[in-house]
């Protein structure tokens, strides 16, 4: 397994903050760019990172440091680790460092937020802590609740991208499928009472027999009229 850089972003950080080394140098050593690099240094990426000693961590010597400062063309190695540790399939929580583990409850808070759908497990897998701190943190009734402030867990390092976009899928597979709201219309056959053709037949039938009433109504009028004209001449 080929040697690589941990934490190259809080490596950046910490050379910017406390080397003389140039932008490309650091950006060369951390594989970043050296606009990067440059956002890095005037405080416009990598907010909230703190930088990691790569000297501590037996990634760089002070001497290849100081060589690099001496001569701007100088290629920043990586040194060789002292122990090779297999690597091993991950299983439980995972691992924080000590240096991490102060933000950890902002990014418990970020995930809670942002991820609601996430249960308690996966957000124990991404960042390494337990049921209880993430219930709290939750109800906010941790003791530090009033200072937590929502961190992205893969700025702060605790995590992957890619490990968060897997967890999410996998939690997005056991949502409940969304309803429809959408009304749609009732079939004609339940709004229409009668057929076209019976409502027709029925409407002239009662047009006719309201012709009929006018036109006996009529003839009893006339009938009427002209009994009381025979009474006047008898009289």
């Amino acid at each position: 397994m080929a040697n690589t850089l941990l934490m190259p972003k809080a490596t950046a950080v910490w050379l910017v903050d406390n080397t003389a080394l140039t932008f490309d140098q650091i950006a060369e050593f951390c594989k970043l760019h050296p606009l990067e690099v440059g956002a890095i240094a005037d405080g416009d990426a990598a907010q909230g990172i703190k930088g990691m000693d790569p000297v501590m961590t037996g990634q760089l010597t002070r001497e290849e440091i100081a060589m690099g400062e001496r001569n701007s063309n100088h290629r920043l190695r990586l040194s060789e680790p002292k122990v090779r540790v297999p690597e091993t399939k991950r299983k439980g929580p995972r691992y924080t460092p000590l240096s991490k583990r102060q933000d950890r409850p902002n990014a418990i808070l970020w995930l809670v937020r942002n991820h609601p759908e996430l249960k308690d497990a996966q957000i124990s897998r991404l960042v390494g802590t337990t049921k209880s701190t993430i219930e709290a943190i939750r109800e906010r009734t941790h003791w530090n609740s009033p200072n937590l402030v929502p961190m992205d867990p893969v700025t702060l390092g605790l995590c992957s991208q890619i490990d968060l976009d897997l967890e999410v899928q996998r939690a997005a597979r056991y949502l409940p499928p969304q309803e429809s709201t959408g009304e749609t219309l009732l079939p004609a056959s339940e709004t229409e009472h009668l057929p076209l053709g019976e409502q027709d037949s029925s409407s002239s039938e009662e047009k006719e027999l309201d012709a009929e009433a006018v036109f006996a109504k009529l003839s009893s009028m006339r009938s009427t009229e002209s009994n009381d004209d025979d009474e006047d001449d008898q009289s």
